[in-house]
């Protein structure tokens, strides 16, 4: 009979660790990931073609959208977060294999704590538990769930020992109900288990009406009997809705789930959840835990020098939106990013990496429909203003550094993400029909491609109408870079000598102009500011410089 196709079949090797060796539920994981490992199987799965860049609007803005769910770029929280679940994961099945009955044993003992009513757990013998505890609290947005997802991805989720006739559960992610009730948070994890392993759990036990202390012992069995790996906790925040429940019947419960439920559990939540957290280190309870990960947003740190090499070298920040910035599918591009932008970019961002990439998309679909084709300083302003409105608060209290703010917006959220892209999509639709209402070159999709990418490299689009199809009339069947090569040669040489005429545009069109012309840096100025943004020995004659030579 074929296994599920959630299911893999368990193939063993050596651990590396002698603590690990002859635990076949160890052995069956996938090797303990070093650091270039990490980035191979974290890093997001996204391609670049330079040449994407010059096709129709609506194609780049799929490309454009991808980016809020493929990008990832590992940063050193990531690997210290991938080395605690590593280390959880493992160290939690010490105290239990399949291998020599010691699995057996634990589920013996959680048969008893059930049949005493979950009440006289001190007259079992208990095995030692090795399982530990995480907590895990950041800001929405920060990234928390999507690297625990991405972490927890680089482990198959259920694995089948055929020697033993046994299905290993490596990890089980949950979220807290929305009312905060810990009885549905119970629930909630044998739903979850029914949903990975097609099994009956929910329906068997939400039928009678135990307590959370009993349902606790029951996830405790089911844990045990499916040698559950790690549980992760989501939005934890969420238990502290509801009013009857106090932070000291919260903090019992999270002490009991791990010592009862015997798995290691890693708490993930945003600072509203952190008192719960702090009381249980005033009052010494962990279990056994690996303590709390406050997941702050990337910091915007100065420059550092490699004391090796006396070169200088990136920090976090530099190296994520270098990164990100690689991704532009915008015909009047940039290739490096300014520190002007990058700096705008953190002020507006605050480093939290979702509104990071979320501002980046959402002011590349804005290029493209407005015509201006390249990210500039104003454009992340408006984009800022007029489209993440929703955590203004939450960004605000950030940059004032104030905790109560902080705990206070910690959780907003930007609604309606998709419809906002999909308004925005419509309108570069509408830009693009504006264009094919007369289209250049009889609609020849190759002429128009090979048209944008030399104007991208700064000729002149008056003179290249004409070479382009005279190149196609005499060159039917020549290659792209072929006719580039051709047509470059012809606008390189020297033009027959006629009248100069004045190129006229609307003031309203300035913006789609040359990043060089000066009609384009007066659209990017504040009003009465233009003087202020050109530079001496540039756009401007370095006249104090000139003072200074002839005395």
């Amino acid at each position: 009979m074929p296994l599920p196709e959630n299911f893999v079949d368990a193939v063993y090797i050596d651990p590396g660790l002698d603590r690990y060796r002859g635990n076949p539920l160890i052995e069956a994981l996938p090797p303990i990931m070093d650091l270039q490992a990490l980035k191979v199987k974290l890093t997001g799965k996204l391609t670049f073609n330079p040449q994407d860049c010059y096709e129709k609007g609506h194609l780049r803005a799929h490309q454009i959208s991808a980016l809020l769910d493929d990008f990832f770029q590992p940063l050193s929280i990531h690997k210290q977060l991938e080395e605690k679940i590593s280390v959880m994961i493992r160290g939690g099945y010490v105290g239990r294999n399949i291998a020599d009955g010691s699995l057996n044993k634990r589920m013996q003992e959680g048969y008893q704590r059930i049949m005493s009513g979950a009440t006289n757990d001190f007259r079992f013998a208990q095995s030692n538990s090795t399982a530990k505890s995480l907590s895990l609290i950041g800001c929405s947005g920060s990234g928390k769930s999507s690297t625990i997802n991405r972490i927890l991805a680089t482990y198959p989720q259920a694995i089948y020992h055929q020697e033993y006739n046994f299905v290993q559960l490596t990890y089980l992610r949950i979220e807290c109900p929305s009312d905060g009730s810990l009885k549905s948070l119970c629930l909630n994890f044998f739903r979850e288990v029914d949903r990975t392993l097609s099994t009956g759990y929910e329906e068997k036990y939400a039928r009678k009406r135990h307590s959370t202390e009993v349902l606790l012992s029951l996830m405790g069995q089911v844990a045990t009997q499916r040698a559950l790996g790690v549980l992760v906790i989501d939005e934890i925040q969420r238990l502290t809705l509801k009013r009857s429940i106090s932070k000291e019947a919260m903090l019992e419960f999270f002490v009991a789930l791990v010592n009862v439920i015997g798995v290691p559990v890693i708490m993930v939540g945003t600072p509203k959840a952190r008192s719960i957290f702090e009381m249980e280190l005033q009052a010494g309870r962990r279990s056994a835990g690996f303590g709390s990960l406050f997941w702050e947003p990337v910091q915007r740190e100065p420059g550092r020098v490699d004391p090796k090499t006396g070169k200088p070298r990136k920090t976090e920040w530099q190296a994520f939106t270098d990164k990100l910035w690689q991704y532009q599918w915008l015909t009047h591009r940039d290739e490096v990013l300014s520190e002007e932008i990058r700096d705008c970019w953190f002020e507006l961002s605050q480093g939290v990496l979702d509104i990071v990439v979320k501002l980046f998309v959402l002011a590349q679909m804005r290029a493209i429909s407005t015509g201006l084709e390249r990210i500039t300083v104003k454009l992340l302003r408006t984009v800022y203003e007029q489209e993440l409105k929703p955590v203004h608060p939450m960004l605000d209290a950030l940059r004032r550094g104030d905790p109560e703010l902080i705990v206070k917006y910690s959780d907003l959220q930007l609604p309606a993400m998709d419809k906002r892209l999909l308004e925005l999509r419509k309108r570069i639709d509408e830009r693009q029909a504006e264009k094919e209402i007369d289209p250049a070159f009889n609609g020849n999709d190759k002429a128009l491609r090979l048209y944008n990418m030399l104007q991208a490299m700064g000729c002149e689009s008056e003179l290249l109408q004409p070479l382009i199809e005279n190149a196609f009339k005499q060159h039917p069947n020549l290659s792209l870079p072929e006719l580039s090569k051709l047509i470059l040669e012809w606008y390189s040489e020297p033009p027959k000598p006629k009248k100069a005429q004045i190129e006229k545009m609307k003031p309203s069109n300035w913006h789609t102009l040359p990043s060089e012309d000066l009609r384009f840096k007066f659209s990017q100025a504040e009003k009465g500011r233009l003087y202020d943004d050109l530079m001496y020995g540039k756009e401007l004659f370095d006249v104090p410089s000139w003072l200074k030579k002839v005395g």
